[in-house]
């Protein structure tokens, strides 16, 4: 619990990175914004990899981690909102749903290369050298990416607004828009509860809770990156096609019906097997919701403080669905039901059918994404 809690803690400073961040981005562009927020999350990864243990330096290690963290946290609050409008502003017309959800896929092929880069570590290994320093080899490699991001141009469309709002006119947009903000949160709240249950909580849940190997449930992970990565692009593409709102509602509804059923048959007899094929219904219900949530997410926000909107809405959410592996634990262990995720699951896709519901109430709202 303590260890799922300092990596949910990172969440916590996610809103505030939204707000600073984002009006960075919306006031200065998207690329020195994204070459700026992609800086301190190396930044944070080196803290975290290079800080001694605790049996060098004593509680100063895990404080100099949690530090870390929350840097990581305040860059990545605006992180997701910046690349997604960013690939908004690029797409070519009419795939706008497309383009965005490689912003989620590009997350996938993460997971897939931290799985497989787990799976290596722990067969080439010990357990005692996998607890020195095998561990931080995975936070090594994300600074290389500072170096690809620094080659991205600006879009023409931010290029050609004359108008850039300031901090103060940022924040008066998004009070005014306090309903659309607070509608995004509950369409991701969905999003980050089911990617941190199916991604960060599968080693843990197959592991200490199902009682399979580690290598199993590592395996597993990386099939759900590849899942996902499939069902993201198809999603964004259909709701291309036949709109977001359907597609919103169609697999919050299949969520909510099937989530706890399917932790349940996975417990009664946990396998390999079964986990496998719940975790990849999960990873369906995941790519398809997600995959037409980022890009509805970009259209329902204000242009003037579409980034800094976006990433507010998205990273409140965060802060509920980053502590999903903790929120997961503690239920399991305060109901004895080790299906009890599956009930959490299906409450954030309440949120989220509820929040489509209010998003396109209107039928001008419905068919926004045609004039996107």
């Amino acid at each position: 619990m303590l260890s799922l809690s300092v990596f949910g803690a990172g969440f916590l400073m996610r809103p505030l990175g939204a707000i600073v961040l984002g009006a960075y981005i919306d006031h200065y562009g998207r690329r020195k914004g994204l070459i700026l927020t992609l800086g301190l999350m190396a930044l944070g990864t080196l803290t975290v990899a290079s800080i001694p243990g605790y049996a060098t330096i004593g509680l100063v290690a895990p404080v100099l981690v949690l530090l870390g963290r929350l840097l990581q946290g305040f860059s990545a609050g605006v992180e997701l909102g910046g690349v997604s409008v960013y690939l908004s502003e690029i797409a070519t017309k009419g795939n706008k749903g497309f383009y965005c959800a490689w912003q989620s896929g590009s997350q996938q092929v993460a997971v897939v290369f931290a799985a497989l880069l787990g799976v290596m570590l722990n067969k080439a290994l010990p357990a005692d050298q996998m607890g020195a320093w095998g561990w931080r080899v995975p936070f090594l490699i994300v600074p290389f990416l500072f170096l690809i991001r620094r080659s991205l141009k600006e879009t023409e469309e931010f290029s050609a607004r004359k108008h850039r709002p300031a901090m103060g006119e940022i924040m008066k947009s998004m009070a005014a828009n306090w309903v659309t903000v607070l509608g995004g949160m509950g369409m991701v709240i969905m999003t980050t509860v089911s990617f941190y249950m199916i991604t960060a909580y599968t080693p843990t849940f197959g592991k200490e809770v199902l009682k399979l190997s580690a290598i199993d449930t590592l395996v597993v992970t990386v099939c759900i990156g590849l899942s996902n990565l499939i069902w993201l692009p198809l999603a964004g593409a259909l709701s291309d096609r036949i709109g977001r709102r359907p597609v919103l509602l169609a697999f919050t509804a299949l969520t909510i019906v099937s989530a706890y059923p399917a932790l349940q048959w996975l417990v009664a007899e946990p396998s390999f097997a079964r986990l496998l094929i719940v975790e990849l219904w999960l990873s369906f219900l995941y790519g398809s919701y997600n995959g037409a949530m980022v890009v509805a997410l970009t259209e329902v926000m204000p242009v003037a403080v579409r980034t800094a909107g976006f990433s507010l809405a998205y990273s409140l959410a965060t802060t509920i669905g980053g502590f999903t592996p903790a929120i997961s634990t503690l239920l399991i262990h305060s109901t004895g039901n080790k299906a009890a995720p599956g009930l959490f699951l299906g409450v954030a896709a309440i949120c989220g059918l509820i929040a489509t519901l209010v998003l396109y109430r209107t039928p001008e709202s419905r068919d926004q994404y045609k004039r996107a």
